[in-house]
């Protein structure tokens, strides 16, 4: 049995599909806050990050064998009071990840699934379409300015990679416009949209170097390419094999109509 560990966005639905066709039914588990958006009927159980000890022995003792991460989620604020004794000794270790950056904090919730004895699965394992093949995904074809661009934005993102900032950033002409942070794409380039202050650019996204590719790898979406050509930015590189693409059909259609070079691949 597998539980879903699910945030916001689209990817915890597109999961529970996936699942759906293999038919399994997961249970989905979801941080108090940020409830997912899932089909009905599955079972839900929210839970407080205080009580995180408490719920993974419930879900071993269940059956639960499987766990998967996906989805946003936002770090909560944590109540001491709130902290149960089966929680207490995972705390430490908690509170001194999350100031260490996403990608600590996400290393750290791993090995603790793992010390329960639970087995951590990718998303794209369990939806492999999620990743798309190397090549043009959709729009026009890629001019050799925009390729430099998309390697001068992946060499940025390598050496921002041990600050553990973020997958993605805005490059023209070389330049780095802007750079992804702990708000987030969508605050990226809303940042860049009024008015439109990335005309030509390259928007950029891979995961970090080092990253642990079970959790948070990076997503693009429909709306990654509306924000994007918003904000004048005509060209989307994605890494190959380490950017998700979601609901791509839509994406497809969006970025033809906008005129947005969207292509897969090594830089």
């Amino acid at each position: 049995m597998l539980a879903l560990f699910a945030g916001t966005g689209a990817l915890p639905g597109l999961l529970v599909e996936a699942l759906g066709k293999k038919g399994e039914l997961p249970i989905i588990c979801f941080m108090a806050g940020f409830e997912p958006q899932v089909p009905g009927g599955l079972e839900q159980i929210a839970f407080r990050l205080e009580h995180l000890g408490t719920l993974l022995s419930e879900l071993r003792l269940r059956g639960v064998e499987e766990v998967c991460l996906a989805g946003k989620v936002l770090r909560p604020e944590i109540d001491p009071a709130e902290i149960d004794q089966a929680t207490a000794p995972l705390f430490a270790r908690i509170g001194a990840a999350m100031k260490m950056g996403d990608d600590g904090t996400l290393r750290a919730l791993i090995a603790i699934l793992e010390e329960f004895g639970f087995t951590v699965v990718a998303a794209h394992e369990i939806a492999p379409d999620l990743l798309p093949r190397k090549g043009a995904l959709a729009g026009p074809s890629p001019s050799y300015a925009q390729k430099d661009d998309a390697k001068s934005g992946k060499a940025h993102l390598d050496d921002l990679a041990p600050a553990d900032i973020g997958q993605a950033c805005v490059v023209r002409g070389g330049q780095v416009l802007a750079m992804e942070a702990s708000l987030g794409t969508d605050f990226m380039l809303k940042s860049l949209s009024d008015p439109p202050k990335a005309q030509g650019a390259v928007f950029c996204k891979a995961p970090k170097i080092g990253q642990d590719r079970r959790a948070d790898l990076p997503a693009i979406g429909p709306e990654t390419v509306i924000g994007a050509s918003r904000a004048g930015i005509t060209g989307i590189w994605i890494e190959e094999g380490g950017v998700m693409c979601l609901d791509v059909d839509h994406l497809r259609g969006e970025a033809n109509r906008l005129g947005v070079s969207v292509w897969v691949g090594d830089v």
